[in-house]
């Protein structure tokens, strides 16, 4: 698949799901945000929203403010805002691949996935809507 798609207009856009996980030796999870990435738009965001039930329901004693603190530094590093450290500088697709790249903490990416949009901001507002929400 090439980058473009020169037949409709739309772009190859890549995306993950950025999953809490509140105990990592149970494995067990739920989808709490999405990373979207178009490299011929150079676009690459995250939105995030932490259900705090289904957090409460996997671990009573998980630290909220603190899996919301990290969903906010994903969404951080994606902006590219002097919050984001040396993350500010890379481009948007360093950024993606660094976001992507396995962790064993509290959230973490989840396998990505492909797809063609003409619009990467709104495709990645309709997959939270669509897979999180």
């Amino acid at each position: 698949m090439s980058e473009r798609d020169g037949r409709d207009g739309r772009d190859v856009y890549e995306y993950a799901l950025l999953r809490v996980v509140p105990r990592v030796e149970r494995g067990e999870y739920f989808n709490a945000g999405v990373l979207v990435y178009c490299r011929a738009k150079s676009f690459v965001a995250a939105h995030t929203h932490l259900d705090e039930t289904k957090l409460r329901a996997l671990d009573p004693e998980a630290d909220a403010p603190g899996v919301r603190a990290a969903l906010r530094a994903v969404e951080g590093v994606c902006a590219g805002g002097a919050a984001a450290g040396q993350a500010a500088r890379d481009d948007a697709g360093r950024r993606f691949r660094w976001l992507i790249a396995p962790r064993s903490t509290v959230v973490q990416p989840g396998p990505v996935h492909t797809g063609l949009t003409a619009d990467p901001a709104a495709e990645a507002l309709r997959l939270l809507d669509l897979l999180v929400r």
